[in-house]
């Protein structure tokens, strides 16, 4: 005998698929998950679409209302390279390669997304890069690029570039000012104008070397000239006498052969024969 179905179980079932079911179906619009690095925006489409105040959504698995939409935006670092064309103060073509690394400010991440877009990379960040260069590299001549005023006009260029991308939600994080080219002419004439200089200190060295050089001969020739006056001045005919006796006695006790005649001569000195 057959076993005849249970009809509350059935009914059971029937509730659960109607109940799941449609769950099943919309898992979909019903989740969302954020990949690590990214934030997401929800978009209320029977309300004011994004709300600027409420926090962003942080990476990993959300639940939201399946007629809403969730923006996904990159919040980590980026970089950007232009090559940019910029003119200096007296009116010469300059050519640089400006980097920049920057990313969204999480927590404007609404307001990035109502007032500029999700294209935001085209619509402010080069503009801006072009912007600052531009109005940055007016202010100098060429040949100060490659002196110490370089680092005076990066740092600048990235308070300016702070400035330009906090007011568009964006956070600078770092400027680097590459591969700057100027015309050929000029950049023969800074070289020509930089050796000029190396010879030129080259030049005042060697005549400070030889200054100092002849200061030394004189004070030496002055310490022998005062040297000999004073030794002069001390020499006597009688201390010269005692000096003979001194070394004539000297000899007379060495065991050398010598023959020494004591007289006076026209010095005064005794003659000394030494043994041939």
């Amino acid at each position: 005998m057959s076993q005849q179905p249970n009809p509350a179980r059935i009914r059971g079932l029937m509730i659960a698929a109607l109940v799941f079911a449609p769950i099943l179906l919309l898992w979909g619009s019903l989740t969302v998950t954020i990949p690590s690095g990214h934030a997401g925006l929800v978009f209320y489409t029977f309300g004011e679409g994004i709300d600027p105040d409420e926090a962003p959504l942080t990476s990993g698995f959300h639940f939201k209302a399946p007629w809403n939409k969730v923006y996904d935006y990159e919040v980590r670092q980026k970089e950007r390279m232009e090559r940019i064309e910029v003119l200096s103060s007296n009116l010469l073509k300059i050519e640089m390669d400006m980097t920049i690394f920057f990313q969204p400010q999480f927590s404007n991440l609404g307001l990035l997304e109502i007032e500029r877009g999700r294209n935001y990379e085209e619509k402010v960040v080069v503009p801006a890069m072009r912007s600052v260069a531009r109005e940055v590299i007016a202010k100098y001549l060429p040949e100060e690029f490659n002196t110490t005023r370089r680092d005076e006009i990066q740092t600048e260029i990235d308070a300016r570039m702070t400035e330009k991308l906090s007011e568009n939600y964006l956070q600078l994080n770092d400027v680097l000012i590459r591969n700057i080219r100027l015309p050929k002419k000029l950049e023969e004439a800074i070289e020509r104008k930089l050796q000029q200089e190396q010879e030129s200190l080259e030049y005042e060295f060697r005549l400070e070397k030889a200054s100092k050089e002849a200061d030394r001969m004189r004070i030496e020739a002055e310490g022998i000239r005062d040297y000999q006056a004073i030794v002069s001045k001390g020499i006597s005919q009688e201390l010269l006498k005692w000096k003979g006796i001194e070394a004539t006695s000297a000899l007379a006790n060495s065991p050398n052969t010598k023959v020494v005649v004591i007289g006076s001569a026209k010095d005064g000195l005794p003659l000394i024969l030494g043994d041939n």
